[in-house]
């Protein structure tokens, strides 16, 4: 029997089970399963010369996730703080927010307005809309240009499969999901509906709706204000223009409302001696969307194979409602929109295989802030709200890349050069607070260099070297707004882009009964971008600017496996381990110091069980989660006392049982019991504490 394909990440001794599997000189079958992240160019697991994990769909329902964030938790070396209820930001590699760059079907979703620190865009992202997802671990600044540091997550939206379906013939189908938490007393629908001509055309329906109520811990009855609403929609139609070209339109709308970051506020959840804030409100509203064209070909070209053109807009809203200690409101916040254009070719050749092309990226900009008396009547608009007004943001990237496969040794080059350019037309100086504007440009060129070794049909080793890069954005340029939980920051105009050069081995295998990764990787961090105290304070904050004095590395080991050691019964398992320091100012003084990078994740893992029915009708597994103290602090993370406990975060081991019963072909129920032994936890930088034991249950009918 085949195992479900899922990287779920493992302990060491894992590597035991691996090495014993094969020592038993049983017959194994090697798998395929196929990613197309790390290269642009479909390839299995086994061939490819990086570290990549795949989540499905079914995988998202069966283990009972509710946001994109938290889903992400399942996978290998995968850190998810979540400042409140509705935010989430994975630290993967030692990197969050913008140092991740997250793609939908290939579309950046990245954009100017990402705030230093982890913030709640991911959070924004309807995961039941995507068919499955990948995780490139490490830089992808070759393919995929700015941002891409840490990793490169690309989900895949959900299809009518029309050219799966009997050619010429009309057909339909559809399902109704509904989840419930005993946790927070949740409550999700999902409501999807396929239709089409087979091999002509499908369309692709699907509606979300959600209730998210306050969270119960293990210690606190409720966790008030950390519930919020969410809806969503999207569609995407496909098109057979011909026997090899398909036009694709896709539109996709989430709308939240009432997210408090509730740490800031009187609300927040005291846990071990951590601080609680002094305002009274702190909420969001937030809305994104995103639609694109596409026309994806194969070419009647000796030159030219197969080629991609897209078209994209992507708006994103954000408001800000906060009322302080002495009744004093205000709101802010922005519009961005984004136009995209990109094409992708691939081509033959005697030297290989070659993948080139473009894209190009405009955010335009509009921020706002306007306060108001305790009373709600108006006292004042200022020049800008979180980042600077009247601003766009260009990013124009132009790459290439060639795979020469020999015998058992594939290798791969590329190149990118990008250029960046931003005009800010209105930012308020933080030292006279008049207005002036900032007109900045880069380039930067990173190349990377991969090869992957088959040593025979069910193992390879890998090994790489690229560099990334992070161009500034209108966030670190102009920003004035809250940094930690008693800092502000102000405009910082005169950055240069921040670089990195990582080096990574691994090794692969893949067969019918075992499947395993092992990676270990170095990162040279140079010119990060990092706060610095100014020394000055405004309204009990520290005021802090950007400086590129941020040099430093990161290093760790990431290890994931999933075993058969008998039929019907897997063992998985997961362990990521890492290490990193970076130069800063610690205070206003001009003094460098190294410390450990901001919210440096603790050693931590999984080790699980499953057992499927002979003829997968039902599934149970069992699973338990633990991370150590997280005690290596940097000067801010220990003034965040909002959010990080005096002397670090504690350790903790989680237990979960969770199963599923196919009642029939169209019937599919799954049952998730979390936290078993109630323990009172926090993921390491969180502003308010993990939910208690939990059950989650889920339906899902089909048609």
């Amino acid at each position: 029997m085949k195992i479900p394909f899922r990287f779920l990440s493992a302990p060491c001794r894992l590597a035991f089970f691996y090495f014993t599997s094969l020592a038993t000189g049983q017959e194994t079958e090697t798998l395929a399963p196929v990613v197309v992240t790390a290269s642009r160019i479909e390839e299995s697991v086994l061939d490819s010369a990086n570290n990549v994990s795949e989540l499905t769909s079914e995988n998202f329902t069966k283990n009972g996730s509710r946001t994109l964030p938290e889903a992400l938790g399942e996978l290998p070396g995968v850190m998810v703080q979540k400042t409140a209820h509705g935010h989430g930001s994975p630290y993967i590699r030692g990197f969050t927010a913008f140092r991740n760059l997250l793609l939908v079907d290939g579309i950046r979703f990245n954009n100017s307005i990402f705030r230093e620190g982890p913030n709640q865009y991911w959070n924004t992202i309807d995961p039941y809309s995507s068919d499955r997802m990948e995780l490139v671990y490490g830089p992808g600044s070759t393919l995929y240009g700015s941002d891409a540091i840490g990793s490169t997550l690309n989900l895949f939206s959900k299809s009518s499969d029309f050219k799966n379906e009997d050619h010429g013939e009309f057909y339909q189908h559809g399902s109704v999901l509904y989840r419930f938490d005993t946790a927070s007393e949740s409550h999700v629908g999902r409501l999807e509906q396929e239709l089409g001509e087979g091999g002509k055309y499908g369309l692709h329906l699907g509606f979300s709706t959600k209730n998210f109520g306050d969270v119960r811990s293990a210690d606190i009855v409720r966790q008030k204000n950390t519930g919020y609403d969410e809806m969503g929609y999207d569609l995407r139609f496909d098109y057979s223009v011909s026997e090899n070209t398909t036009l694709t339109l896709l539109h996709q709308d989430v709308s939240q409302d009432d997210v408090w970051r509730t740490h800031k506020t009187i609300y927040g959840t005291p846990w071990q001696g951590s601080a609680v804030g002094n305002e009274l409100r702190r909420s969001f509203d937030q809305d994104r969307s995103l639609s694109y064209l596409r026309l994806r070909g194969e070419a009647a070209s000796t030159l030219l194979d197969v080629y991609e053109a897209t078209l994209s807009f992507q708006r994103t809203e954000e408001e800000r409602f906060r009322i302080r200690n002495d009744g004093r409101q205000d709101q802010q916040g922005f519009d961005v929109d984004t136009i995209g254009i990109a094409l992708q070719m691939e081509s033959d050749w005697d030297g290989g295989r070659l993948v080139y092309g473009f894209d190009f990226y405009r955010d335009n900009v509009d921020s706002f802030r306007r306060d108001y008396n305790p009373d709600g009547t108006f006292r004042s608009k200022s020049l800008q709200g979180p980042v600077g007004d009247d601003a766009t943001y260009d990013l124009l990237g132009i790459y290439l890349q060639n795979r020469w496969e020999m015998d058992q040794v594939t290798l791969t080059l590329g190149g990118r050069y990008t250029y960046a350019e931003t005009e800010i037309g209105q930012v308020q100086d933080p030292a006279t607070g008049n207005a002036f504007s900032i007109a900045e440009s880069w380039d930067s060129a990173v190349f990377n260099f991969r090869a992957n070794y088959e040593l025979n049909d069910t193992n390879s080793i890998y090994a790489g070297i690229s560099s990334a890069f992070r161009a500034p954005n209108l966030s670190d340029l102009s920003r004035l707004d809250s940094a930690r939980s008693s800092e502000i920051e102000v405009a910082s105009p005169g950055l240069d882009p921040e670089t990195t050069l990582t080096y990574e081995i691994g090794l692969h295998h893949e067969s019918d009964r075992a499947r395993f990764n092992a990676t270990v990787f170095y990162t040279d961090i140079r010119d990060g971008i990092t706060r610095t105290p100014t020394g000055a304070i405004v309204e009990d904050e520290t005021v802090v600017i950007k400086q590129n004095t941020g040099d430093g590395q990161v290093y760790g080991v990431e290890l994931s496996g999933d075993w058969e050691f008998a039929e019907n019964l897997s063992l998985f398992g997961n362990f990521s381990w890492i290490e990193g320091e970076q130069k800063t100012f610690a205070t206003s003084l001009p003094v460098l110091s190294s410390e450990p990078l901001s919210r440096l994740a603790p050693a931590m893992g999984q080790l699980g069980v499953r057992w499927t029915h002979p003829d997968d009708k039902f599934w149970i597994e069992g699973l338990v989660k633990a991370a150590a103290k997280a005690g290596k602090l940097s000067t801010r993370d220990k003034a965040d006392t909002q959010r990080i406990p005096l002397g670090g975060t504690q350790s903790y081991i989680v237990p979960t049982v969770r199963g599923g019963w196919q009642v029939n072909e169209d019937t599919l129920c799954a049952l998730s019991l979390e936290n078993l032994t109630n323990e009172d936890y926090r993921i390491h930088g969180s502003g308010l504490n993990e939910a208690g034991f939990n059950a989650t249950l889920s339906v899902t009918l089909s048609w």
